[in-house]
């Protein structure tokens, strides 16, 4: 996936269709009927694997000095409390300390809320409305004689939150936190690997489905609508459908003149789905009718560039290096170089797990080595502005063995599922 949720609100391409001609999916509902939840008996990840979890950080805390975390809500506070939150003008954080349970410091009204998704043994602080609930974070670490210690900020925390910190505790030491948060999620368990396969599953079931039910004339919303309610039926929480036809598929986040399926034309679809908020994410090209020689040929480059990337990807490489073998065989066919067009430009692939984009990237100049549990998408794709582009996308995680596909590549252009 290219596109982001927060792309997606400022008005990027189109993705979550919501203008689907309703008659396409009152017609496909007797087909949906057919399709099976296949996500029944996928496990959450539980207590025991979130303490694990707790466990590592803190190893990585002390191995690197730090004395507690502080993380808003958000992906990093599910990975290690299971505590979903929304995001406020009103503090509620987890600080991670070094040694003994997590404190979970939120307002004194939504207390009860805030427990129901606590998914670890943890001290809970609450905040009046007239009170600084930075006071009550630095009232914890100076509790557990960590004031004086570094404190790591995540990185994805407010600025209000880490300044109000820094007023709370004067003279603290205030670090990043990726050491330790990004050194915990980068590193996928076979828990979470599960339910990553399990959510590619299904949405290469749900592709298999809708592409059979594409016809001329339709919308990239009545595609993407077909793609959801498949989805849905089959068990995973549609995140992201972006479909791109003809002209389109030439630029990477779309593009907002009309599109309509035709003879002949290329047909781009990136989409995914979350499985127990793990996600998927799978691109497929193919054209609808007759495919052109150039089509073709484009195509059969981004299916050997995609393979190439596989190959590069070896335990201990640095990440850049599968971006940069991409480059090397995508300019000696004529493309480039580097993100000119016509060609690739865009990274080769992203890091992917509880967020659809994760750190760390596949891209040119990014030093750190592959290692067992790393997960990323592979997704060289060319783009011919003017033209169209294909995009092929399937994410891996790396073994002990090397990478392993979530779901495998197609064979060609006209097998674009297999």
């Amino acid at each position: 996936m290219l596109i982001t949720r927060r792309e997606i609100l400022a008005g990027a391409a189109v993705a979550m269709p919501l203008l689907a001609t309703p008659s396409i999916l009152r017609a496909a509902e007797p087909d949906l009927s057919a399709l099976n939840n296949i996500t029944s008996g996928t496990a959450p990840i539980g207590a025991d694997e979130r303490r694990a979890r707790i466990a590592r950080a803190q190893a990585l805390m002390k191995a690197n000095g730090i004395g507690a975390v502080l993380i808003e809500p958000g992906s990093s506070l599910i990975y290690f409390t299971g505590v979903r939150w929304g995001r406020s003008e009103r503090l509620t954080a987890a600080v991670l300390p070094v040694e003994g349970d997590p404190c979970i410091v939120t307002p004194f009204f939504e207390e009860p809320s805030v427990r129901q998704t606590l998914g670890v043994p943890a001290e809970v602080r609450v905040w009046q409305e007239d009170e600084d609930p930075l006071r009550v974070v630095a009232g914890f670490l100076k509790d557990r004689k960590l004031a004086a210690r570094p404190i790591g900020i995540e990185e994805t925390l407010r600025y209000f939150a880490v300044n109000g910190l820094a007023k709370a505790l004067p003279g603290a030491k205030l670090v990043s936190a990726n050491p330790v948060v990004r050194g915990c999620r980068m590193i996928k368990t076979a828990p979470e690997i599960a339910l990553m396969q399990t959510a590619t599953d299904v949405t290469i079931a749900a592709y298999r489905w809708t592409h059979k039910r594409i016809e001329k004339g339709m919308k990239p919303a009545d595609i993407g609508a077909l793609m959801n309610a498949a989805t849905e039926k089959l068990g995973g929480d549609p995140e992201f459908a972006l479909i791109l036809i003809g002209e389109a598929a030439a630029y990477p986040h779309g593009s907002r003149a009309p599109q309509v399926v035709a003879d002949g034309q290329i047909v781009l679809m990136d989409c995914g789905c979350t499985v127990q908020g793990y996600q998927s994410d799978v691109s497929r090209t193919f054209v609808f009718g007759t495919t052109n020689a150039e089509q073709r040929t484009v195509w059969d480059h981004v299916h050997q560039g995609q393979a190439t990337a596989f190959a590069a990807a070896k335990l201990g490489a640095p990440a850049g290096s599968v971006d940069d073998a991409v480059r090397r065989l995508y300019e000696s066919l004529g493309y480039g170089p580097r993100y000119k067009l016509p060609g690739l430009s865009h990274r080769t692939g992203h890091g992917i797990g509880l967020d659809g984009h994760e750190p760390v990237n596949l891209v040119h100049g990014e030093t750190m080595p592959l290692a067992p549990g790393m997960c990323f998408s592979d997704e060289p794709g060319l783009y011919l502005p003017g033209k169209f582009g294909v995009r092929l996308e399937d994410c891996f995680h790396m073994t002990e063995a090397g990478p392993k596909w979530f779901s495998v590549p197609p064979p060609s252009i006209e097998q674009p599922f297999g």
